[in-house]
């Protein structure tokens, strides 16, 4: 694997080469920008003096020329067919390699005849000097490190102090980001302390007193550079202390991550930001050149050597971190960045090769801010939403008053909780994305923001926040308000009426709300709810004449619900059915006879309702007795019934009425005389009380001898013309004939049939 992708970058280093690397005049002008005029003219002075130099670059000028004018010829025949172009391109890149290659060789003998023809003694000097301040310099630094130790371990405590307990997790971050924070400052004042002291000894030690030579100011600042960067990747993988870091990694990784980063650190800042600018001034800027694409190209194969090293690892530390999400959408971008990582980092080494290759004067300011941007941007993005994911999950506990109150409400604010994390997640998203996009394109955030299309799009993102938050809160006060008035806790228990109504209620409001959000929602992204509003108009008006029977079940269910003629739980007879309600809704009625069948009536079958379950009730009892009983013995029987029934006490607190209230004698029935008596009861009652006074009324009738009938029949044998009745056969049996039989006259039976 180490093979062959080294293969590959080597074949695009190979066929960028020729269309990347600038002419050897545009390759001068930083030198130049660096240097005087003067020391310019006369390095090239001194080039033309040299016969060897002269003849190589009157060979490189007349060589170059020949290019361009074989190129001119082949991008003139091949312009016509793609294949051509292309065939083109691929000559002119391979030439442009070979060419910078003869470039690079030829530059390194220049300058190797600079070395020689400079003063040794000189050079030494000059080398030791700089050698000189290095060592100071870095010694400085470490020296103020090792003094800054204390510091860090004593901030490393405090971010480990209130890290126990489930209460103290919140404050344990906060001590923590002020650990990290310090830590920062400390290392940050280490660094300008270490460059101070290079500085003096530089400008009042070495060289000329007051003034700083070139090597000397470009090892200074890529000594600041490089420091700070490494501040940063001290900061994410804890190096001053266990708790003084942002990115939890173990031991191990973050020893071997540390010295991987620093190593490529100093290897690029030092090449870059020291080394390449002293060749390009001192020697030739075209041996600079050089430099710079080994350095670079050392860079990527080493980076890309690591990144296929650690591919296995790093996956599991990714599936690891997806498995520790809370949503889906972490755990899937989690295993999708495992399964492609490498894939990602590999494409990110190749645009930093061939980004510095082909624009090498803003390849590296680019990159770094680049990159800068997009991991401070994710980086910010992901303690966002940690920081959001603590303190949105924490569950919102109401007080024991409120709750016994609202006892829905807790529930229901908790249940928001997952639907704003979710969207402040997906906006935390957006902007990172916004972000990533800027740094590496040419769109410009913040000017897309302050732009007219910008503001009006994030204008109206605001309000439709607002408009969805405010019909939340608005569905927040009326839920709470009606589980208020449901709440027998809060206050008196509602009837069944009026929880009927406010359920019904309810479900109205929450449909008004619904489509005026929408409505609402939609004018304010820009569509014209005009057209919409009409066709639903035309729709409703269409449904309206074909659900005719749907609508007459709608409206009877509002006038029957407003006049109050049925509540749940009441016992009632509608449309043939007599049972207790159920079930109401805002169309149909449900209810359960006395068999127990559901029944489900539509309002529209109701024409009358007869409820037994308003105000109060009578049992209302005729009770017959025999012709030759006396009427009012069986009133006084019925009163003594009744004063027994008071006595129990399942019965007593359903009668609102002591006294009962006789009717009389309503009736002389065929086989019985009939009284009435009402008994006034509870609404829904009076069917109980009716049961358990007719017991009573039995009990007392039995133990007074007051017969209570049955039907009584006569029995009518006809007559013959003689005026005869007919003969009638009787059997007695065993026990005779009760006292009630009727006797009647029978004529002599025949002799067969005594």
């Amino acid at each position: 694997m180490k093979q062959k992708l080294t293969a590959f970058l080597a074949f695009v280093f190979a066929i960028v080469m020729g269309a990347i690397i600038p002419m050897a005049s545009h390759a001068a002008e930083p030198a130049a920008e660096q240097g005087s005029g003067q020391a310019a003219h006369e390095r090239l002075a001194d080039l033309l003096e040299d016969e060897a130099t002269r003849n190589a670059l009157i060979e490189q000028l007349r060589k170059l020329g020949e290019d361009e004018a074989a190129a001119a010829i082949a991008a003139d025949q091949g312009a016509q067919t793609v294949a051509g172009r292309i065939a083109g391109l691929t000559q002119q890149l391979a030439q442009g390699a070979v060419n910078e290659s003869l470039s690079a060789v030829s530059a390194l003998r220049i300058a190797w005849e600079q070395l020689r023809a400079a003063d040794p003694q000189a050079l030494l000097w000059v080398l030791g000097e700089l050698a000189l301040l290095m060592v100071v310099t870095l010694v400085a630094f470490k020296l103020l490190s090792v003094a800054a130790g204390p510091a860090f371990r004593a901030l490393d405590r405090y971010g480990a102090g209130g890290a126990g307990g489930e209460g103290l997790r919140a404050l344990g971050w906060i001590r923590r980001g002020l650990a990290v924070l310090g830590a920062a400052l400390v290392d940050l004042l280490a660094i300008g302390l270490a460059w101070l002291a290079g500085y003096g000894v530089a400008l009042f030690l070495l060289g000329e007193q007051g003034s700083l030579r070139i090597q000397e100011s470009l090892f200074l600042n890529a000594f600041l550079a490089v420091e700070l960067i490494r501040l940063v990747l001290r900061t994410l993988l804890s190096q001053r202390g266990d708790n003084l870091g942002i990115l939890p990694m173990g031991g191990e990784n973050k020893a071997y991550w540390s010295a991987w980063a620093s190593r490529m650190v100093y290897f690029l800042g030092y090449g870059l930001m020291w080394l390449v600018p002293v060749i390009e001034h001192y020697l030739t800027p075209e041996l600079g050149r050089a430099v710079v694409i080994v350095i670079l190209l050392s860079a990527v194969l080493r980076a890309a050597v690591v990144v296929m090293q650690n591919r296995l690892r790093g996956r599991q530390a990714l599936e690891a971190l997806g498995e520790r999400m809370q949503t889906s959408f972490g755990r899937i971008s989690m295993t999708i960045g495992a399964r492609t990582w490498h894939i990602v980092a590999l494409v990110y080494l190749v645009a930093v090769l061939v980004t510095a290759l082909l624009y090498p004067e803003e390849a590296l300011p680019f990159m770094i801010r680049a990159t800068g941007q997009t991991l401070l941007a994710v980086l910010l993005g992901i303690a966002l939403a940690a920081v959001l994911t603590q303190v949105i999950l924490r569950r919102i506990n109401l007080g024991d008053e409120l709750r016994m109150k609202f006892p829905l409400l807790e529930a229901r604010l908790n249940a928001y909780v997952p639907t704003a994390l979710k969207i402040a997640r997906f906006a935390i998203l957006a902007v990172v994305l916004a972000f990533i996009v800027d740094a590496w394109t040419p769109f410009d955030f913040g000017a897309w923001i302050t732009s007219d299309k910008g503001s009006r799009f994030l204008g109206q993102l605001a309000s439709v926040a607002v408009i969805v938050t405010l019909a939340l809160l608005v569905w927040l006060v009326v839920a709470s308000w009606i589980e208020f008035r449901l709440n027998p806790d809060a206050g008196a228990a509602p009837n069944p009426r009026a929880r009927t109504l406010l359920t019904i209620f309810r479900n109205a409001v929450a449909i008004a709300l619904v489509v005026v959000t929408t409505m609402v929602v939609l004018a304010e992204i820009g569509l014209n709810i005009a057209p919409l509003l009409a066709g639903a108009g035309v729709l409703g008006l269409a449904i309206g004449f074909g659900a005719q029977k749907l609508v007459q079940d709608v409206i009877t269910g509002v006038f029957i619900q407003l006049e109050r003629a049925i509540d749940v739980g009441d016992t009632v007879t509608a449309g043939g059915i007599t049972g207790t309600v159920e079930r109401m809704t805002i169309r149909s009625i449900g209810m359960r006879d006395l068999h127990g069948t559901y029944h489900l009536l539509p309002f529209s079958s109701v024409d009358m309702v007869s409820n037994y379950n308003r105000g109060f009730a009578y049992h209302v009892g005729e009770y017959g007795i025999g012709y030759r009983e006396d009427t009012d013995e069986a009133i006084v029987h019925l009163r003594a019934a009744f004063d027994e029934l008071l006595q129990d006490p399942a019965q007593r607190d359903e009668i609102l009425d002591r006294e009962l209230e006789v009717h009389g004698v309503t009736a002389l029935a065929d086989s019985s005389v009939n009284i009435r008596v009402r008994i006034k009861t509870r609404p829904g009652s009076q069917f109980p009380v009716g049961r358990a006074y007719n017991r009573l009324v039995k009990r007392h009738f039995d133990a007074a001898g007051i017969e209570i009938p049955y039907p009584h029949m006569t029995l009518y044998f006809g007559e013959d013309k003689q005026g005869k009745a007919p003969p009638a056969y009787l059997k007695l049996l065993d026990g005779g004939v009760g006292s009630a039989a009727a006797s009647v006259d029978l004529p002599p039976a025949p002799n067969d049939a005594k």
